[in-house]
């Protein structure tokens, strides 16, 4: 059986969790120097003017954030693959119109800084490249599994 099944107030819980989760991709925009529309926009200090970009990061910050990305995705997908029931708790936080959104802003700007970027060591644009990809796809396929559950299912049911 399912945990979830065996225990309903998961459900809540997952619910709690979902704020937190979306919050990551919120964290990696700021941190690229890039604003999610609908999102919390603080207002910035006079020094923080000086904006750093995926581009001018440190090369350390830049793997930080792709790991990060790339592990939260990972994490994401396989969750949703393992258990498609969480997509409804998932969808009451517009989570397919938010990961779109982070799409949209944060995946250009970081496949941009990556390429741009010179290396010494070419094996670190190889890892970069291929986490950056891999993060791509588990996103569409995270956007694939709610589309499916939350839109499609019910029609064929």
């Amino acid at each position: 059986g399912n945990i979830f099944t065996q225990q309903p107030s998961y459900f809540s819980d997952l619910d709690e969790t979902l704020p937190t989760v979306l919050q990551v991709f919120n964290n990696i925009l700021h941190k690229c120097g890039l604003q999610c529309e609908g999102a919390s926009a603080e207002p910035q200090k006079l020094e923080e003017k000086i904006s750093v970009t995926a581009g001018n990061m440190p090369l350390q910050e830049l793997k930080d954030i792709v790991l990060y990305l790339c592990d939260t995705c990972t994490t994401l997908w396989a969750f949703l693959d393992v258990f498609p029931l969480a997509c409804q708790t998932f969808q009451k936080h517009e989570f397919c119109y938010r990961l779109a959104a982070f799409y949209e802003l944060a995946i250009p700007e970081l496949e941009s800084a990556i390429k741009k970027r010179h290396y010494e060591d070419n094996s670190v644009f190889a890892d970069l490249w291929r986490r950056i990809s891999h993060s791509r796809k588990k996103m569409l396929e995270v956007f694939h599994i709610l589309i499916n559950q939350v839109c499609l299912q019910p029609i064929l049911e």
